[in-house]
């Protein structure tokens, strides 16, 4: 080889480890998911709080992210209590922007194949003034085209869905004709957009499972309990809406293996956990 080749040769080795090493670490885990199954049901609970957030659901096909966020100055800061919070991790570091590389890889999509993905925003502080900054966000050009809207009526579906939990600013939502968030109604309280309402403000609803259930796993499920369960998922599909509930058993028992089933069972849209590698099993078992 002439060394004018071998120099060549050289600054294209430098140039490719250049490239691998200032690459974020990000990058390296957008696209490669050719072998995870998205699994419909499954709900990263308080997803921030693990190592790798977004990313470490995504590796285990999670289809809906769960984040509380507090407005401080004009930054979402994601954290549960004011006291976790650190100024870079924000909604879009942690989940905008990861959304947005995987969406562009994927061509229009989370997954490569098409299945619904939900970003419940769980607002902590202000409902009125940290929706208003969410809502900058949402709109910003380089973020705006991936998310579901509503449209004076008509919703279009696009591949992320953002949900309001927490403080939900109900009465500006309910106001908008055009927005690109939605609410997170409640099924224990009737009158707050519950199973049944408008499935274009209220796609979701939600609740603590020990308001409505005494059962939490051990022994047999009260066929009345039961019947209720699936009184009130039927109810919530017949108007379009997904239902999910919070506060079901997450250590790894056979209490919580027994929720699981039932809530499976009744078509309940959104398991809740903590424990992503626990519920993925369970559920690519359960296919």
């Amino acid at each position: 080889m002439s060394l004018s080749r071998r120099m060549l040769a050289a600054a294209l080795s430098a140039l490719t480890l250049l490239t691998l090493l200032s690459a974020p670490a990000a990058a390296h885990a957008r696209p490669g998911d050719r072998s995870v199954r998205p699994l419909a049901q499954a709900h990263a609970h308080n997803d921030y709080e693990h190592s790798r957030p977004l990313f470490d659901a995504l590796d285990q096909g999670f289809t809906s992210v769960e984040a509380d966020v507090y407005l401080v100055g004009d930054q979402l800061l994601v954290g549960h209590d004011p006291e976790d919070l650190t100024p870079e991790r924000t909604l879009e570091s942690l989940y905008l922007e990861p959304l947005r590389e995987r969406v562009v890889d994927n061509h229009g999509k989370v997954y490569r194949r098409k299945i619904d993905f939900q970003l419940l925003v769980d607002i902590k502080s202000d409902a009125i003034t940290t929706y208003a900054a969410l809502e900058r966000r949402l709109r910003d050009p380089r973020y705006s085209f991936m998310f579901t809207s509503y449209d004076a009526g008509k919703v279009r579906r696009h591949a992320v869905t953002v949900v309001l939990s927490g403080n939900r600013p109900r009465a500006v939502l309910s106001a908008q004709r055009h927005r690109l968030a939605f609410y997170d109604g409640r099924i224990a309280d009737r009158t707050d957009l519950g199973p049944g309402s408008d499935a274009g403000l209220t796609p979701l609803v939600s609740d603590n499972w020990t308001k409505l259930f005494s059962w939490t796993g051990e022994g047999r499920f009260p066929a009345q309990e039961r019947a209720r369960l699936r009184e009130l998922v039927e109810q919530a599909h017949a108007a379009g809406q997904r239902v999910r509930f919070w506060a079901t058993p997450d250590d790894d028992t056979p209490a919580r293996t027994a929720v699981w089933e039932e809530l499976l069972a009744a078509g309940v849209d959104h398991i809740n956990t903590d424990d992503l590698a626990g519920l993925a099993a369970f559920l690519t078992a359960a296919k």
